[in-house]
């Protein structure tokens, strides 16, 4: 399994048979380095930098070769299927598939919407494919668990002729609410009929599910729609952006640029796009960002409460959703005309469950885990491939979600 994200690569060496968890892997990639932490299933954990001679996506997949071959060497394994995440699946994909060039090319489309990640994870795919030839590859993709949500959840209020061409909301972060999704019976003995999963990180979004499918989100055609990001405006009037291309003579690479990498809590704050950053800053700029990411996460938890007509569950997870107290204590303080209580004790150990006993919306604190949401993925679909090969040739994807 290979989770590439906008500056980290993640790996996990699993088990065909039982699906357990052999090796772990975390690739934080800086200039010219990769800082490689290795967690075995002893229980074991060790760390070592990696030099990195090339730059751009060479070193995406420099990276990847480096992180796999020190997997299957600590695994002791052949490799049978590799499992890639990939954030825009567009209209093609709405299950995970049998990477061909066909499929890789399709993939490839759809770069600019999504420019943080996708790329990223082709050179994860090209870097693995190079590293093992032999191995079945399989693409997971962010967007297909919104594959789900209603018609009319997913569509602009443009021409039809440019939702035909594929002009709607996808929705993103996925595997990750999939990962809830299958967690939180587990811990809290059943699945609610109506929950919010906010997946709070460097990119951050909000899902509603019901019954354990997704019915509304915050993102929309790209991931850069909805919630204060660390580098991403969320939400925003098009006729601002308008604005900056016709009165103020940017052009549209310019507006991208800022909307996608300089804006989100870095613009608010003129100071850091990292909330760990900001919370121990003592600018005022910076208290700003907070209360804004804040506000906008609360107001969309109302309309997502009014898309399931009612709240019986908030989940948070992601970087910033399990580890920053403070966030959550503050956003559960605008969630209170909801019937959101929660314990201040519990919040600051990090839960799991943080709401009081009287509370009317039971909160958690869930870490996810998307790698084994993508493992479970590969395994099922390496083993219909084994089992039955021919409707999976080379360039054909498949028929139905394993």
């Amino acid at each position: 399994m290979v989770n590439a994200g906008s500056s980290s690569i993640k790996c996990g060496v699993y088990g065909a048979e039982r699906g357990e968890r052999v090796v772990g892997m975390h690739c934080d990639i800086r200039a010219g380095s990769c800082e490689l932490v290795t967690s075995r299933g002893d229980g074991s954990v060790g760390s070592e930098q990696v030099p990195l001679p090339e730059a751009g996506e060479t070193a995406w997949q420099s990276a990847v070769r480096t992180v796999l071959a020190r997997g299957v060497e600590v695994a002791g394994g052949p490799v049978i299927g590799v499992g890639h995440r990939i954030v825009h699946g567009g209209n093609e994909f709405q299950e995970p598939v049998v990477i061909t060039p066909a499929v890789l090319t399709e993939i490839e489309k759809l770069v600019p919407l999504a420019p943080l990640h996708q790329p990223h994870g082709l050179a994860a795919i090209r870097g693995t494919m190079a590293c093992l030839p032999d191995a079945i590859q399989v693409a997971c993709f962010d967007t297909a668990f919104h594959a789900a949500c209603p018609p009319v959840a997913l569509r602009f209020a443009i021409p039809r002729r440019w939702h035909d061409a594929g002009l709607r909301r996808y929705g993103f972060h996925g595997l990750s609410y999939e990962s809830i999704v299958a967690r939180l019976p587990e811990v809290a003995g059943g699945l609610p009929d109506r929950m919010i999963v906010a997946h709070l990180g460097a990119g951050a979004s909000l899902c509603a599910i019901r019954g354990g499918r997704s019915v509304a989100t915050t993102m929309g055609f790209t991931p850069l729609d909805g919630l204060v990001m660390a580098t991403r405006c969320g939400e925003i009037d098009p006729g601002a952006i308008l604005h900056l291309i016709r009165r103020e003579g940017l052009s549209p690479a310019e507006v991208e640029e800022m909307l996608w990498r300089e804006s989100g809590l870095l613009g608010v704050s003129a100071e850091s796009g990292d909330m760990r950053v900001l919370l121990e800053s003592e600018n005022a700029s910076a208290a700003e960002a907070v209360e804004l990411f804040c506000y906008r996460a609360v107001r969309e938890i109302g309309s997502l409460t009014a898309a399931l007509g009612g709240l019986d569950t908030l989940v948070f997870t992601a970087g910033i959703g399990e580890h920053a107290a403070a966030i959550r204590a503050e956003m559960s303080r605008g969630l209170e005309w909801l019937g959101v209580a929660i314990d201040s004790r519990a919040n600051a150990s990090h839960g799991p469950q943080i709401s009081l006993p009287g509370s009317r919306v039971a909160v958690w604190v869930i870490p996810t885990d998307e790698e084994v949401v993508i493992a479970n993925h590969t395994r099922r679909l390496v083993s219909r491939l084994q089992g039955d090969p021919s409707p999976l040739q080379p360039g054909r994807p498949t028929a139905s979600r394993p």
